[in-house]
């Protein structure tokens, strides 16, 4: 199993050509082996994105939300994910969104396929782009 940051979760869905390579072969192997997973803190992003007109719904945010995430897991934001999220050092990313998602797959020891640079650096997480 391998966790999609939200980007890559939109774009694995409905715009393949903005990933990378290495990317698109990790999520197509995913998808016949192991699973895609997106942390909880996903749903609020594509709910919010939704909601602001910046992705295009289909019918209401739930609805464009559960059609978007129907091939992946959620995996839930548990007590260990909150306390790692919250002691990443001063030179990993400050959006809680992405401390969370950072979190979940280091909590899970997942890859985590990400274009966000700044997670990328990260040494306390193993990531493919």
């Amino acid at each position: 199993m391998i966790l999609l940051d939200t980007h890559v979760l939109i774009w694995a869905r409905d715009d393949s050509r903005h990933l990378s390579r290495a990317a698109a072969s990790t999520i197509r192997r995913a998808r016949n082996d192991g699973g895609l997973a997106i942390s909880a803190i996903s749903l609020w992003e594509l709910a919010s994105l939704f909601a602001s007109g910046k992705l295009q719904a289909y019918g209401t945010v739930e609805a464009s939300v559960h059609l978007l995430i129907e091939e992946v897991t959620v995996r839930p934001i548990t007590p260990e994910i909150a306390a790692l999220a919250a002691q990443f050092p001063d030179d990993y990313s400050s959006n809680p969104s992405d401390r969370l998602i950072g979190a979940t797959a280091r909590a899970e020891g997942l890859i985590l396929i990400t274009r966000d640079q700044k997670i990328r650096r990260s040494p306390l997480i193993k990531t493919v782009w």
